[in-house]
Order: C-alpha cells, then structure tokens, then sequence
C-alpha cells in the first residue's frame, strides 16, 4: 500500500465544554482522505517560533488554510475594527501569517479556504472589507437564512480569469459557488494574481504569480460535497496531483 501525502490542517482555537482547544471541522479532512491523502491537524498559538514552524512545514507535502467564522485582526491590515466584526482568533492568525511565506519557500503546495482565503491576501501585503455587505456596490455574500436555505449551495457566478492557474485546472471561463462569508478582498496583496470575480467584481480566488509550485486560495467552500461539482473536484484534484509530487 502506497504512503499518502502528508498534509498539515491549520486547527482553529475555541473554547470546547468550557476547555481552550485546537480543532478541525471534519469535512475540511474527510474530503482530504477522499482525495488520497493523509491530513493532520496542526495546532496553533500566538507565540508561534518561525525556526519551529519551518520545522513543521518540512516534514508535509501539503498545507490547507480552512475556513472558521472568526476573521483576521483587522490591525494586521491596519484597519479599525467595525461593530460587525466580532471574533477573532489571535492563534490562527499568528500561525497563518508565519506559516504562508515559510511554505513558500519551501514550493509546498497550498490551498486556501474562506478564511484561508484572507489570510492569505493579508500575509501578502492586502486588506479586507469587513463587511462587504455595506460596501456600494458588492452583493451580500453572507449565508442565506432562513430554513428553507439549502447548505452550502451555489448562490452566484463566478467568472474565472483566462491564462490563471484556476482555468488551467477547471478549462471553462464560468462556474457557480456557495458564498458564506461577510468579509472580502478590498487591497488585493502584493504579488497575487486574480483567478475569478465574482458578478459585483470581488475578488474570489488569488493565486501567487511567480510561485512555480500550486498557490490557490478560494473565497467559496470547495470541500463541501467536492464530487457534485466539477470545479470543486478540479480544485482538489489539483491540489492533491501536487501533493504528491
């Protein structure tokens, strides 16, 4: 039997029955297992050590950046904090911003989800809209309430950008994602490459452009029933082709 790739899941920090905790939401690491590799869970802390971490990220083939509900501290950004902005995760942050530029470094495949998604427009040098629902012009992208909602359906177009890493695994200009989330890229970071808008022109999915290894980080959640939809797949098919070498 084969040796799956080993790859690192950023953990979030939440209080569990009254207990600090590291936690992975479980579609994140079963949609991994059904792509053929091994994921892990790696905890987080704000102390973060950058000799400790590269440590870490040399022993993976791959590393995730979830999705969570909390958001990155707007003073990373230089931002203030809005009244609508609510939770954060100072851990994660740390953690994210540290491991992004250490794996890098080391062509370690990577994939950004949502929150994964800011982070990494943040460790790059770019800002969020906090709330793009307040925001002239751009679509409320929160998720639909209300129990007649479907989970984690399509809810809007998404153009994606001819020549990008995402065409080159999808190989058609349109598709449709869920939208789950509040916050968003205003000051794309320095050095990513656009790979899909949005109808409204928000930016859904960045890549880095002089990375030679994968670097694809999406704002929809592409883990959520991946084999229903064939860009999801490509995603995950993708990542998981560079996983392995």
């Amino acid at each position: 039997m084969s040796v799956r790739p080993l790859v690192g899941v950023i953990a979030c920090r939440r209080v569990v029955e009254g207990h600090p905790a590291h936690m992975v939401t479980d579609k994140y690491v079963r949609t991994l297992r059904d792509y053929g590799l091994e994921p892990v869970m790696l905890p987080v802390w704000e102390d973060v050590d950058a000799e400790a971490a590269g440590a870490l990220l040399d022993r993976l083939d791959g590393l995730v950046l979830t999705g969570s509900y909390t958001n990155v501290l707007p003073s990373r950004y230089g931002a203030e904090r809005i009244a609508e902005n609510t939770r954060d995760d100072l851990d994660r942050d740390a953690a994210a911003m540290t491991w992004v530029p250490l794996a890098l470094e080391r062509r370690l495949p990577l994939l950004g989800i949502c929150r994964g998604f800011q982070e990494f427009n943040v460790a790059f040098g770019g800002s969020l809209y906090q709330a793009v629902q307040q925001v002239e012009g751009k679509l409320d992208h929160r998720e639909p309430e209300g129990e007649k909602a479907e989970q984690y359906a399509p809810t809007h177009d998404l153009d994606i950008q001819p020549g990008g890493r995402l065409a080159k695994l999808f190989g058609d200009t349109r598709s449709r994602v869920n939208s789950l989330h509040q916050q968003g890229v205003d000051r794309l970071g320095n050095g990513l490459r656009v790979e899909a808008i949005a109808p409204d022109g928000l930016v859904e999915a960045v890549s880095v452009a002089e990375a030679p290894g994968f670097t694809l980080a999406v704002q929809w959640h592409p883990e959520w029933q991946p084999k229903e939809h064939p860009l999801y797949d490509a995603i995950f098919e993708g990542f998981a082709d560079a996983c392995r070498g």
